[in-house]
């Protein structure tokens, strides 16, 4: 008698539900899961250094970079940035205009068609996220564009 009535329950349920149905907990959470970023997190510290050097991703998949500064010392002797730039953009001749574009985060004003994605500078203990498309298949390359940290302070990012 009462797996009868399972069925019968089953039924009444999606009535009540309408024309859109039941919505299961794990099937609005893979939904989620498919449309969200992929999240990369990066450091950049008081040595200059990114904690990744290297990172892949597939042509149009969204990606969110989590950049925090991990450093102490000042924003003013010590701000990072993360700067992602068109492939086969000249990273010394961007570096080098960004220089004096302090009031654009070291974005070179007339360069900014060269960057894909990018934060602000960060001072110590800073975050911020970046959310962007991975652009064609290709090397890109990232920077912090600070003065003087891209020559080390610097990554590829290898779409495939």
């Amino acid at each position: 008698m009462k797996i009868r009535l399972l069925p019968l329950a089953l039924f009444a349920a999606l009535l009540a539900a309408g024309p859109g149905g039941l919505e299961l907990p794990f099937a609005v959470s893979s939904a989620r899961a498919a449309s969200s970023p992929r999240v990369i997190e990066i450091t950049g510290n008081d040595q200059m250094k990114f904690s990744v050097a290297t990172m892949e991703a597939k042509a149009g998949e969204e990606l969110k970079v989590v950049f925090t500064n991990v450093g102490t010392l000042p924003k003013e002797a010590m701000g990072h940035n993360w700067v992602l730039l068109q492939a086969g953009t000249d990273v010394n001749a961007f570096a080098t205009a960004g220089m004096t574009a302090k009031a654009t985060d070291y974005i070179p004003p007339a360069m900014k068609d060269k960057v894909i994605a990018h934060s602000p500078v960060l001072g110590p203990k800073q975050k911020a996220e970046v959310v962007f498309k991975a652009p064609a298949a290709g090397t890109y390359t990232y920077i912090c564009s600070f003065p003087g940290h891209y020559m080390i302070m610097r990554g590829t990012l290898t779409v495939k």
